[in-house]
């Protein structure tokens, strides 16, 4: 089995356990259709022989894949993948599982259509909430984010940090428990639309401007200048996905 962990880009990467490394391979595979909904797997003994692991180890990991709802297990009727419908698609486990093969381009679609809901209303909040210590946080993710480039991991960490901070300048409770979600989901398209080609375009130009009306208290500034960015960073992935 590959080690690889699956950790968002730009951050610190540390080897996974057995258990986990079943985990992950086994979701990649349901998630890209080898595995797919209604699928039963073998029993738990035939399937820890087959991968060379303890019960133990193929037990954690089926319970890991059962709390993001990819499968349900039951006695006697076995371990099943679930229908889509259930599937916690904005686990960032299961972001980072989708972007290690080639991602389903409408769930591409689908995730920067939430961030545009999302998002922009973030921006506006944060235009009116923000204090001078989010700003302080703004500016230094931009300082590094033009210090990295987003074509390299550490850019991207600052562009997810960029992100964070917004929705933390929104002081909203229910926006903030979404920063690990929108966090992983712009890290991976951002990975995704650098792995094979320059874009012909820079993006910080975008993030820029998000920052100066947040800055200036322009809310309805901020909003626009959100959904552009959001819009520009579809139309780099949609030549990322057709490249």
């Amino acid at each position: 089995m590959d080690h690889d962990t699956g950790n968002e880009p730009g951050a610190p990467k540390s080897p996974l356990r057995i258990h986990q490394t079943i985990a992950r391979d086994l979701g990649i595979a349901i998630l890209n259709g080898r595995h797919p909904p209604g699928t039963l797997f073998e029993g738990e003994i035939e399937s820890a022989g087959r991968l060379h692991v303890s019960r133990t180890a193929y037990r954690e990991a089926v319970r890991i894949l059962a709390a993001k709802g990819l499968i349900e297990s039951r006695p006697k009727a076995g371990t099943r993948v679930t229908p889509r419908a259930r599937w916690n698609l904005l686990d960032p486990d299961l972001l980072a599982w989708m972007f290690s093969d080639e991602p389903d381009p409408q769930f591409v679609r689908d995730l920067f259509e939430l961030r545009g809901i999302i998002e922009p209303a973030a921006a506006e909040l944060a235009a009116t909430r923000r204090t001078d210590a989010h700003l302080a946080e703004l500016a230094a993710a931009l300082d590094q984010m033009r210090t990295h480039r987003l074509s390299t991991p550490a850019g991207r960490a600052a562009d997810q940090r960029f992100h964070h901070a917004i929705l933390a300048a929104a002081h909203n409770a229910a926006l903030a428990s979404l920063a690990g979600s929108v966090g992983a989901a712009v890290s991976w398209t951002t990975t995704f639309k650098h792995r094979k080609q320059r874009l012909p375009r820079d993006p910080i130009v975008d993030h820029e401007a998000v920052m100066r009306a947040i800055a200036a208290g322009d809310a309805p500034g901020a909003r626009a200048a959100m959904r552009a960015l959001l819009g520009h960073a579809l139309a780099d992935m949609d030549l990322a996905l057709t490249g």
